[in-house]
């Protein structure tokens, strides 16, 4: 995908121009399965809405999505939404947009100063807590509460690996799946490839585990990719991811990813677009919008086969 793309949605014949608003979308990473989807949230929703519509790709760059960033707030547009990189970059962001009086709506990955948010800020998010603690509890039951664990999380500067990670531990260390035991705990960056070189270099060094448990589904399919090269029963082994991505969901069908996690990608981009109309409009919008997580198992999975990001 390019760095910038410019797409410019013309109001419908019944729409009246006052309502039309000019947006910017700095997305993380559209290249990720998951950004990707939210994405074409984004893009739908304003475009249904009669709203025009730039977006930037820091393809995972931080430094890279700040000047974006910074690019976007000199345009003034009517609002911008920002899945950041960084968590971290989110003080910078508010204090730049707040000097600009462009209304921000971050969107999936929290911001560190999500509690001091300036009036004209919200974040569009899902509860990462929830995620962990559905993936976490689904991986203990399945496992009986006893068994050895590895986790493959997403880079340890972003807000929803950090978390779902120590909901996971956290379950694991209290009763009743006190008995699972996390031998090992590496990040693969959200990527399939990496998961997959990070899971074969733990089958080459003799680890021996019952369940991996991945921050997304991305990793979870490189995990399996892996697991499969050795020719390990897929049936021995508890494979978790997030995210209910379309290739997560075929995973689960072909019986080789056992729980994955909806996080609405359509959801959280429809919302993230309704909220910076809003704050543009001079409309108050709560500073937290949250967009609940699904479990998703083999029991289950027909429900949403129809949503994929």
């Amino acid at each position: 995908m390019r760095s910038l793309i410019t797409l410019s949605m013309m109001l419908s014949m019944a729409a009246t121009p006052a309502f039309s608003k000019t947006l910017a979308f700095a997305v993380a990473n559209a290249s990720d399965t998951f950004q990707s989807g939210l994405v074409k949230a984004v893009e739908g929703a304003a475009k249904q809405g009669g709203q025009t519509l730039t977006i930037s790709d820091a393809k995972a760059d931080p430094a890279k999505q700040m000047e974006q960033i910074k690019a976007i707030i000199a345009a003034k547009p009517d609002a911008a939404i920002v899945a950041l990189i960084d968590s971290d970059m989110g003080a910078e962001v508010s204090k730049m947009a707040t000097a600009a009086n462009v209304p921000i709506v971050y969107v999936n990955n929290t911001p560190s100063n999500i509690e001091e948010l300036p009036a004209k800020e919200a974040l569009v998010a899902s509860m990462e807590t929830e995620a962990g603690t559905l993936q976490g509890k689904e991986v203990c039951r399945l496992l009986n509460g006893k068994g050895k664990a590895v986790l493959l999380t997403g880079p340890l500067y972003h807000d929803a690996a950090r978390t779902r990670t120590a909901v996971v531990e956290k379950i694991f260390s209290e009763a009743p799946c006190n008995g699972i035991a996390v031998l090992e705990h590496q990040s693969a960056d959200w990527e399939t490839a990496l998961a997959d070189q990070q899971t074969e270099e733990w089958l080459k060094a003799g680890v021996t585990f019952d369940a991996v448990i991945a921050n997304n589904d991305s990793m979870a399919l490189g995990a399996i990719d892996a697991l499969k090269r050795h020719n390990v029963d897929m049936k021995t082994v508890v494979i978790a991811g997030i995210d209910a991505t379309a290739d997560g969901k075929k995973a689960m069908m072909a019986g080789d990813l056992d729980v994955t996690v909806l996080q609405d990608a359509a959801g959280l981009g429809k919302a993230s677009v309704e909220a910076a109309i809003k704050i543009a409009s001079g409309e108050t919008v709560p500073p937290r919008i949250t967009v609940p997580f699904k479990l998703v198992t083999p029991a289950n999975i027909d429900q949403f086969t129809a949503k994929t990001q």
